[in-house]
């Protein structure tokens, strides 16, 4: 994992080692004295104060979003890890780490296809407070999950917002964008992208290509099975805690999940090192994206 030390307080790469601090769960720690400004300080790898090492905390977030229950993990801390932890703590851990890496991943710049499906998807019953729609839009070349966000309510400004962030990620890789008959996303795209038959050259823009399978044009199977997935992950979830932000940030993760840690079937590989220059060569990928994020 290439990291770069920092100083904490002034972000000086000018240093000296200065001995180790002990740590009750984490043990040695390295310590550094900053040339720059005269503090002392630790490389912590984004586990700063924390409590728990984090082989144990990137294990339960590992677990969770493989789809094991918070209390499920829990009772799996108390059978090999003597110093247990809640689960009220670990669904922390969750948010706080899923949002830290989100932040890093949604900077990377996407070397994808031409085409890109979007979609959407109901999270939830409407009679349940946990109640919302998961918009993503995915590459059909490398199965990257390019954009994505959990809402609440399924509307033209939130499809705009998937979308528009694509666009800053894909620059102008992308020609085709493929939907279902949903009338928000022509209005979206032509905002956003810019559609084809709009402009005056007629080669501008970006074609849109509605599939609709009431009629019986048949399904974006790409993104309907990327949501198979999502939906594999959510029925085992008693329902989002909080509000909608922490919502969105459990997916935020579990796209993390889809892109970066476990391998596509079809690919043998993740889509980030398809889509991506990025290169994860340790086995805890959460441990060295949590790392990697944190600079």
């Amino acid at each position: 994992m290439n990291t770069t030390i920092k100083c904490r307080y002034c972000k000086a790469q000018d240093f000296t080692k200065e001995g180790y601090r002990k740590t009750e769960h984490r043990g040695k720690i390295q310590k550094y004295k900053c040339n720059s400004c005269g503090k002392y300080f630790t490389n912590d790898g984004g586990f700063y104060r924390m409590r728990n090492s984090p082989q144990k905390i990137t294990l339960c977030l590992d677990l969770f979003y493989k789809g094991v229950s918070t209390r499920q993990v829990q009772q799996h801390l108390k059978a090999f890890y003597p110093h247990n932890s809640d689960y009220s703590t670990i669904y922390r851990w969750v948010l706080k780490y899923s949002k830290q890496i989100s932040k890093f991943t949604d900077n990377l710049k996407l070397k994808v296809g031409s085409e890109m499906q979007i979609d959407e998807m109901e999270i939830g019953s409407k009679k349940s407070r946990y109640n919302g729609w998961f918009i993503d839009a995915i590459d059909t070349k490398t199965r990257f999950v390019v954009s994505s966000e959990f809402t609440k309510h399924r509307n033209l400004t939130e499809c705009k917002n998937v979308l528009q962030r694509a666009k800053n990620k894909t620059d102008e890789q992308i020609k085709l964008i493929t939907s279902d008959g949903w009338l928000a996303y022509p209005k979206a795209i032509q905002k956003t992208f810019m559609l084809q038959e709009k402009t005056n050259t007629k080669k501008d823009g970006v074609k849109h290509f509605i599939r609709n399978a009431s009629k019986g044009e048949g399904f974006n199977y790409k993104i309907e099975r990327l949501h198979n997935s999502v939906r594999q992950r959510i029925k085992v979830c008693r329902g989002f805690h909080g509000s909608t932000a922490s919502a969105n940030i459990l997916m935020k993760g579990w796209e993390i999940h889809y892109n970066f840690i476990r391998n596509h079937l079809s690919l043998g590989k993740t889509p980030s090192e398809l889509a991506t220059d990025l290169k994860l060569n340790s086995e805890n990928k959460w441990l060295e994206l949590i790392g990697l994020s944190k600079n």
